[in-house]
């Protein structure tokens, strides 16, 4: 990875199993350990790095994995307080542009990325994820271009009725 990649790493979380999360802490030395989370030795780019959370939110553990820039002093605590925040709010009162940044976090990496060259230039660089559209077959779409319809669509099962904005 080139040191442009950190713009586009830093900052991104996704949630993970427990066993995901518990692999990858015995899997090498953590080169940090702060409370709830850890950061992995290995670097994405010179200063992207894995950090994993194991947080109480609403009265069960989840685990989520990250990557943060360890030269922004607070990077990692500000995405734990990012993914708390996110987590426990209800989804009703999410805002489209919070919607979309679930959608993007909880897509597993196979299935979403960024736009290259096979995009128009005016698109590339900006991130897309697989989108089923049942007869039409699945495509890949700009996460950004989601219709409201879309977006109801890629929601987990358990929040689609709360989020769909087609329902009072």
């Amino acid at each position: 990875f080139q040191d442009d990649a950190s713009a586009l790493y830093g900052g991104e979380w996704f949630e993970i199993s427990q066993a995901e999360h518990d692999y990858m802490f015995e899997i090498l030395p953590p080169l940090w350990m702060r409370g709830e989370m850890f950061a992995l030795r290995e670097f994405l780019t010179d200063r992207i790095t894995s950090i994993f959370c194991a947080l109480n939110i609403d009265g069960r553990m989840r685990y989520f994995h990250g990557y943060c820039d360890l030269l922004d002093k607070g990077a990692p605590e500000r995405m734990r307080d990012a993914i708390v925040e996110r987590e426990t709010r209800p989804v009703r009162a999410m805002t489209r542009e919070e919607r979309l940044e679930h959608i993007w976090s909880s897509t597993h990496d196979a299935y979403r990325g960024y736009a290259g060259e096979r995009w128009p230039e005016r698109d590339r660089g900006r991130r897309t994820v697989m989108f089923y559209g049942g007869r039409h077959g699945t495509t890949l779409k700009l996460l950004d271009d989601l219709t409201d319809a879309e977006i109801v669509a890629k929601l987990p099962v358990h929040l689609r009725l709360l989020a769909d904005p087609f329902r009072g």
